[in-house]
């Protein structure tokens, strides 16, 4: 790894570290807070662990940032009460507070292209429909394994897990939860495939010079 992707990570990483300090000055619920950073600390964690022996492509862990952010932000205000989700409701004139829509579409999107990056290097496949649709398939694995640590927190805490749960009501949530994660899944290979096989064919390069 180059002395600038090093430091870049560094600032990442700092980003991440003080915008969660912030997030922790006065939650809505503590409960609440440290099931939704939970992700977040776990993710960076085992990125640090792994970097060395296999660091990723830079896009990645600027991804991962951004997906941090955005669950601990939630995990401030607890995703129903996020003020972005307010004004997105009044100006989209919708039912519900929709932060926790975006936090699922996210849940897919970001996590997308860590599956992307693994499967191609750590496995036979190759770019195609095949790996299009195995992406998916992993981040609808891990969005239904989202939906099983709620139920689970519901279960064990009770009316004090309902603001992680964020229904607002709606019966259906945990079906749009896992919608939202397929939409964010091929969203993401849409949009940032080209970028990330850039990405990929610089860092393959950079590994074959410092052979």
């Amino acid at each position: 790894m180059t002395p600038f992707r090093r430091h870049e990570n560094l600032l990442l990483l700092g980003i991440g570290a003080a915008c969660m300090m912030v997030s922790a000055i006065r939650p809505f619920d503590w409960l609440t807070w440290w099931l939704e950073v939970l992700p977040a600390i776990v993710g960076a964690g085992i990125l640090m662990a792994i970097h060395r022996r296999f660091p990723f492509t830079p896009l990645v862990y600027r991804l991962v940032l951004i997906h941090a952010l955005i669950l601990i932000l939630g995990a401030h205000y607890s995703y129903a009460r996020v003020p972005l989700g307010f004004w997105m409701q009044d100006v989209l004139n919708l039912s519900r507070n929709p932060y926790d829509r975006v936090g699922h579409f996210a849940q897919g999107f970001f996590p997308a292209i860590i599956a992307r990056e693994v499967l191609l290097r750590c496995t036979p496949l190759v770019r195609g429909k095949w790996l299009f649709f195995l992406v998916v398939c992993v981040c609808l694995a891990f969005s239904a394994f989202y939906e099983f640590t709620e139920w689970w927190a519901a279960l064990a805490g009770g009316e004090s897990a309902e603001a992680f749960l964020g229904t607002q009501g709606d019966v259906w949530d945990t079906q749009w939860d896992m919608f939202m994660a397929m939409l964010g899944a091929i969203s993401a290979q849409i949009l940032l495939s080209g970028v990330h096989d850039r990405a990929l064919a610089k860092l393959n390069k950079e590994a074959a010079v410092s052979v």
